[in-house]
């Protein structure tokens, strides 16, 4: 029941502290700190070993504990983020991936999740892409949001002034519609009953103390105030918004977030692109629907990048070009 549970779920300038040169991707590495108001965060950013400017990819996580990698503590480790990074790389797009507060080295910044919300996450994706910006080697910005993190590109990019948002499994439907549907495929009628009344009085800002043993993982009290900034989104109207070049891309297989959510994104932003990737689950990974292959997905790092991913992701970047300048 936990580990079903949390599929729903997962539903100063910088500081160069190390540089590695990785013969493998031809790439450079750098270890990177970025002082906030309210503590320091960290990531790394990952750069071709190319002296031509390059497009840079400011890579956004999903939900919950999740780390730079793509791995969440309570969900496994499947190197996500991480793979997506290195093969970005091996195509000439650099990127930074980050620990967001609260999280892995970026727990200091907010050890109390209480003190967490969407409007906190996107003000640190703001200042990640500022200072992505200032850097002359890159020549644009794109956003790549998984998962939740799609719904953050979303809210950042015209603060960010993103030159293009690629939204990977991201939903377009308020959050407490998306968990509905999930916990109805997974929950008894009683647990149901109760994991439906909090969402109610989530959405009317209202906490709630005692919460079910078996619903602790969603609806702990010390996650519920992010559960309320949360709930107040609506992922399809922040896509809609967007005035950059976006795509879609969603796997068939993905048992978080659907086709249709992917196609539901499109019909909101009618100039968006679709990329359905046929076999290809919530981890990126080809992978069968049946819940013991999905969940081995989870927590195998070894596991490929589904095949064209990466590469599609690429030559969206590469033809979206970089945003003229105003003047």
């Amino acid at each position: 029941m936990l580990r079903a549970l949390l599929l729903t779920l997962c539903l100063l300038p910088a500081l160069a502290q190390a540089t590695v040169q990785s013969a493998a991707h031809n790439s450079v590495q750098q270890a990177m700190r970025l002082q906030t108001g309210q503590g320091s965060l960290y990531g790394t950013l990952l750069k071709p070993s190319v002296t031509t400017p390059m497009a840079v990819a400011l890579l956004i996580a999903g939900s919950g504990p999740t780390d730079r990698d793509g791995n969440n503590p309570e969900g496994g480790q499947s190197d996500s983020l991480k793979r997506l990074a290195q093969s970005l790389a091996k195509q000439g797009i650099a990127s930074l991936r980050y620990d967001k507060r609260g999280v892995a080295a970026s727990r200091a910044a907010t050890p109390d999740e209480r003190e967490l919300s969407v409007e906190r996450y996107v003000s640190d994706a703001v200042a990640w892409a500022q200072l992505l910006k200032t850097d002359p080697t890159f020549d644009r910005l794109i956003l790549i949001g998984h998962s939740e993190g799609a719904l953050i590109a979303s809210l950042v990019a015209e603060q960010a002034q993103a030159d293009a948002l690629v939204s990977i499994a991201g939903s377009s439907r308020p959050i407490d519609q998306l968990l509905r549907e999930q916990l109805a495929a997974r929950l008894p009628p009683p647990l149901l009953a109760q994991s439906n009344l909090l969402l109610d009085r989530l959405l009317a800002g209202q906490l709630s103390p005692q919460v079910p043993k078996q619903l602790q993982v969603l609806f702990r009290p010390s996650v519920q105030p992010y559960l309320i900034s949360l709930l107040q989104q609506h992922p399809g109207q922040a896509f809609a918004r967007l005035q950059i070049p976006a795509l879609i891309v969603q796997g068939s297989h993905d048992i978080q977030v659907s086709v249709a959510d992917a196609k539901a994104l499109q019909a909101a932003k009618a100039d968006a692109e679709l990329l359905i990737i046929p076999g290809m689950n919530h981890m990126l990974r080809i992978s069968a629907l049946d819940l013991p292959a999905q969940l081995a997905s989870y927590d195998n790092p070894r596991l490929p990048l589904a095949h064209g991913l990466s590469e599609q992701i690429a030559r969206f970047i590469q033809r979206s070009g970089k945003r003229p300048t105003s003047s």
